[in-house]
């Protein structure tokens, strides 16, 4: 929750020319082309596909004019498409009003997280602001039943506090419900009727008060240890009981219902090894219809049979793994998308009482040329008996027996998942095909404190940043290079804001593990991360100190400086890439700076890559394109990988590159510093 991200192999040596001033040689063993890097970091062709709540329309993202935008189409013909939005920065997510003629989208500043509520009215073509240009906005409750009403939280009165608004889709007035000086967050039912609200209290607990007669009423106390697994997921169509998601009494994360009238909790559903989560929900009567259960692939139990029919169809169709993403309100019409570690996503229309589906576009069909490589899950134990589930993903074309075992070791990134209170799943990942396209192996790992695999395991990361946290990948970099699979010599780290800081903790901490490292956006100093927090934050402080540490005296926050980064960032003897985004308001630029800065004093080389358009890690995909093309040479000048060549990747105004206007030339002089 508190950071977030994304070979020729032949025979003989190969130089691939970026310019005229640069070549990297490189030993290939592949015989196919590289994937360019535009088909892997480039914008997806068709992302985000959803339905008009009648079926009329067909919505996704696609690119307009270099930007992802709305696009609909008629869902009864494809080919009639017509682009709703323009933005000139970019669309990253929207959705249907129930009125059927409002598309909806949250827009910030470059990264600012500043979010904005915009709406596109079908009938009139016109695209409104709804929302101040100085508030941050929430979505808290729409519903069928009131069509024209959203349910908004807005903090321009207090940027620690949200205020709960009632926006209007007709008139686009907003009318304030409550005044918030106390609350996180609010839950409704489907008449959009506040009624709880949470808070969390000095000793990280969340604290949950129920709304009667206009008065808060204090409901229950949910202990930090449950904390990340429990919550009020939504209101059944009766208003009268309310879906859990609840670990407590419990290891994992279950579904439960409570009966407000009754006053009872009764269990739904439950798995031993992970957290139970949403698979698909019933549009009207919001009944969970089917959870899904990941440990180290998803799976799904159905609860209602009313839909049993319609999952067998898919797997009879050898349509397995799948999301139902949305669905219209009389039920009769699905969107699916279809998954796997070694292809495109997938998208179909589905018709409920014609039993029929039907293909609408993959997400990005340009890469279904290319042979991709399998993920491959592996569990294996940390140095204290916990069992750590990592994906590992070897290069494409090379001989393996058993399954992931080369017969000889090859070059590893390890790939450090952010938040870090998320977690690494099976399927499509841009960033291990790219490197196992580009002939490493990649490991991604669930150390603890990641999320999913139940309370014990997640706890276990309290406080653990820079420590038990950081074990857990060198174990697991450990078990690669005892079974062979990795060069000790050739092994890599590198991820984005939380594997960021863990990519700037191996490098200063343990100098002489990694061969290098790539920081996108991670934290140098655990203490000004802590105190720089943005304001809306505020509420959540408590919980931060419980999952990261305090910083409220002296001793404590000297105990932060003993796992932060810039306390040994003098000790850097390995090559490292940073990137930085100017507007990032999680990670600010100041913890990039700071560490760049201390690296110089002490004439340690550092390439510090700035974008003056960007926040917490990457929403332009030209940014993507030049930062990954510095990587990519990068890598392959310290691991020994191929590359293509960076073309004009670097021509890019909006970066700048130890402090000067970015080059290939640059790039060279920079990559040829010895540290």
């Amino acid at each position: 929750m508190l950071l977030k991200v994304i070979f020729i192999i032949i025979c003989w040596s190969v130089t691939l020319v970026a310019d005229s001033t640069f070549a990297v040689n490189i030993e290939r063993d592949y015989k196919e082309a590289l994937i360019p890097r535009q088909i892997l970091f480039g914008s997806l062709d068709k992302t985000d596909v959803s339905i008009s709540p009648n079926g009329q329309y067909i919505s996704y993202l696609a690119k307009k004019n270099s930007r992802q935008n709305v696009w609909i189409v008629d869902s009864n013909n494809i080919e009639n498409i017509k682009v709703v939005t323009n933005d000139p920065e970019g669309i990253t997510n929207y959705f249907w009003g129930y009125d059927n003629k409002h598309l909806l989208y949250q827009k910030d500043n470059n990264g600012d997280e500043n979010f904005r509520l915009y709406s596109y009215n079908l009938e009139t073509n016109i695209t409104k602001l709804l929302t101040p240009q100085n508030a941050k906005v929430k979505i808290y409750g729409r519903s069928a039943r009131k069509p024209n009403e959203i349910l908004i939280g807005l903090n321009n009165r207090d940027k620690r506090y949200h205020d709960v608004y009632k926006l209007n889709l007709v008139d686009y007035s907003i009318t304030l419900i409550i005044s918030n000086n106390t609350f996180s967050s609010f839950i409704v039912d489907r008449d959009l009727n506040i009624r709880f609200a949470t808070l969390i209290n000095n000793q990280g607990e969340h604290e949950y008060f129920q709304y009667k007669n206009k008065r808060w009423l204090f409901f229950m106390k949910v202990a930090s240890e449950d904390t990340l697994g429990t919550r009020m997921y939504r209101f059944d169509n009766t208003g009268s009981k309310v879906y859990l998601l609840d670990s407590r009494g419990l290891n994992t994360t279950a579904l439960k219902i409570l009966d407000l009238n009754k006053n009872t909790l009764t269990l739904i559903a439950e798995d031993p090894r992970a957290d139970i989560s949403i698979f698909t929900i019933h549009p009207t009567t919001m009944k969970v219809q089917a959870v899904a259960i990941n440990y180290d692939k998803a799976a799904y139990k159905i609860l209602d049979n009313t839909i049993k029919k319609d999952m067998e169809y898919f797997k009879n169709i050898n349509l397995n793994n799948i999301n139902i993403t949305h669905r219209t309100l009389n039920d009769q019409i699905w969107i699916l998308s279809s998954y796997s570690d070694t292809s495109t996503t997938k998208y179909y229309k589905y018709d409920r009482s014609k039993k029929q589906i039907k293909f609408l576009f993959s997400n990005k069909a340009a890469l279904e040329q290319y042979q991709l490589a399998p993920m491959t899950p592996v569990v294996i134990k940390s140095r204290d008996n916990l069992d750590l589930v990592n994906y590992i993903t070897l290069p494409k074309n090379i001989t393996l027996y058993n399954k992931i075992y080369p017969f000889k070791p090859v070059p590893l990134v390890l790939f450090v998942h952010g938040g870090p209170h998320i977690r690494e799943v099976w399927g499509m990942h841009w960033v291990h095909q790219w490197l196992a396209d580009r002939g490493y192996a990649v490991l991604s790992v669930n150390f603890r404190g990641s999320t999913g695999f139940g309370k014990q395991f997640f706890n276990a990361g309290n406080r653990q940043w820079g420590l038990k946290m950081q074990d857990d990948l060198i174990d697991a970099v450990n078990w690669a290079v005892t079974n062979k699979i990795a060069d000790p010599k050739k092994i890599a780290i590198m991820g984005g804001s939380y594997g960021g800081y863990a990519t700037l903790v191996r490098l200063s901490f343990t100098p002489k593990v990694f061969a290098c490292g790539i920081d996108i956006a991670g934290p140098s100093n655990l203490v000004t991360l802590l105190k720089n927090i943005p304001r809306y934050w505020m509420p959540l402080a408590n919980q931060l100190k419980v999952r990261v540490g305090s910083w409220d005296t002296a001793e404590q926050r000297e105990m932060l400086k003993q796992v932060s980064p810039l306390t040994c960032a003098s000790k850097i003897v390995k090559p490292l890439l940073i990137m930085q985004g100017v507007n990032d308001v999680r990670v600010k630029q100041a913890e990039a700076d700071q560490i760049v800065q201390e690296m110089t004093k002490h004439n340690i080389p550092v390439i510090y890559a700035l974008y003056k358009n960007e926040g917490h890690g990457f929403s332009k995909a030209t940014n993507r394109l030049s930062f990954f093309a510095m990587a990519e040479q990068f890598l392959a000048k310290f691991l020994g990988g191929a590359a293509e060549p960076i073309g004009l990747d670097l021509n890019n105004p909006n970066l700048i590159l130890n402090g000067k206007p970015p080059s290939t030339k640059l790039l060279i002089e920079l990559l040829d510093k010895k540290v």
